[in-house]
């Protein structure tokens, strides 16, 4: 959500930021918002003025109570009834304004950074840079579901009994590197100065409604029936949302956690061949990093931060790359994302396996996280980024390590994390 005083301020430069984001039927908000908050603006003025005048009032018939002048001072009684009742009515009318003026800052998209390609969807994301030289062995890579399968690590069927499709058993050596990745993302992180944190893996409304738009929510989260809450489709919506209507001291600022959590998604939608076994799910884990920092630090961050998922792909010796996400690829609430993509040897293409996302003053605004400084009170940035998510990095990890006798390679990072194995053998 941007600052209401630019938009009132800005108007253009808003409607053109709608424009590049491809959002033409979201022009219309932009007046809309003016003219509530013109009223809203009104009605206050005019109750702040008739509460001025009730304090005068009252004491003025206090001295005329005093003087015995009863009559007059009933006149003004009246007077202050009839006030309290148009005061009732404005104080009514600028809550209604404002509520009308939050509907449509909640739906207009934030500012974009000047980086950020225009662009109509993902098709139009652009390419940044490459790390590592991607390779296609000379004997054919089976389908990821097909690895660990031969591993007796894979049910699919089982799971489509107990929870229906979307939902697998991870089960023995699969199962096993499933967690190495997770725990060895988590000390990677905290070697690299995060606190590490398991946060809740539910959050109430208002946090939703405080971290996302209404279209993600729609899309991704699932809703506990009966109750405020919502399983998180990801772990910085938790971790953000602990800092909800909080003053955070200017000196304890940046603050950089790195999390554990389950994750589950709708992923409403038909998808394609690619990305059925494990690919896109209801549930999965994943290590996640969230900075929160004083708005001048969000643009070093939000580099530190995607380096740090690059780099540990590379400690795995897994080629990647970096796409910069266009202005119609991006969250309403996104100012700038960047796409980490892993090198998939047997589609010969690059698939993503990571987002990094600096959402400006945006979250911060909406929660009522507050930053207390030299000058005063200011609203810091948010920033949040995938380290790994499993099973879908497992996809990566295991075409990149799969030989031609069906063994897969552990890299020399993951091995204390598997008890020291160092080739995982199919069973079949």
């Amino acid at each position: 959500m941007i600052d209401i005083k630019f938009l009132r301020e800005n108007p253009d430069i808003v409607k053109e930021n709608i424009k590049k984001k491809f959002q033409d039927s979201k022009l219309p908000l932009v007046d809309e918002v003016i003219d509530f908050d013109k009223k809203a603006r009104e009605s206050q003025q005019e109750a702040d003025a008739l509460r001025g005048n009730r304090k005068k009032v009252s004491k003025q018939i206090g001295a005329l109570m005093g003087q015995g002048k009863k009559e007059e001072a009933e006149a003004l009684k009246e007077q202050v009834n009839k006030d309290a009742e148009r005061l009732a009515q404005l104080e009514a009318k600028e809550a209604e304004y404002q509520e009308e003026v939050k509907k449509r800052m909640m739906i207009i998209p934030n500012i974009i950074d000047e980086k950020v390609p225009i662009g109509k969807d993902d098709s139009e994301n652009v390419e940044v840079e490459k790390f590592g030289e991607p390779v296609v062995p000379d004997y054919e890579i089976p389908y990821h579901a097909e690895i660990m399968e031969s591993f007796n690590g894979l049910d699919l069927d089982g799971a489509r009994k107990v929870a229906g499709n979307g939902f697998y058993y991870l089960m023995g050596d699969v199962a096993r590197l499933h967690s190495a990745v997770i725990s060895y993302a988590r000390d990677f992180m905290i070697d690299r100065g995060f606190t590490y944190c398991v946060p809740p893996f539910m959050i109430r409304g208002e946090v939703a409604q405080g971290v996302m738009s209404f279209a993600e929510m729609d899309a991704m989260m699932y809703k506990i029936e009966g109750e405020d809450l919502y399983l998180i489709g990801t772990s910085e919506h938790s971790m953000i949302g602990k800092f909800i209507d909080t003053i955070v001291k200017e000196e304890e600022l940046p603050t950089t956690l790195t999390s554990y959590s389950p994750c589950f998604r709708k992923e409403k939608g038909a998808h394609g061949i690619e990305e059925r076994g494990v690919y896109r799910i209801h549930q999965f884990e994943k290590q996640e990093m969230i900075v929160i920092c004083k708005p001048e630090e969000s643009p070093m961050w939000f580099d530190k931060m995607w380096k740090n998922t690059v780099d540990l792909f590379r400690t795995l010796d897994i080629p990647v790359r970096t796409l910069e996400c266009c202005s119609g690829d991006l969250a309403d609430l996104k100012v700038r994302s960047i796409d980490v993509e892993a090198w998939s040897p047997r589609q010969k293409k690059y698939f993503e396996v990571g987002s990094c996302s600096n959402l400006g003053d945006a979250q911060a605004r909406r929660l009522k996280i507050r930053v207390n400084g030299e000058k005063g009170k200011y609203l810091p940035h948010t920033l949040n980024n995938t380290v790994v998510a499993p099973p879908r990095m497992l996809i990566a990890f295991l075409e990149n390590n799969v030989q031609e006798d069906g063994s897969v390679l552990i890299p020399e990072a993951l091995q204390p994390y598997m008890g020291g194995l160092k080739v995982m053998k199919p069973n079949k």
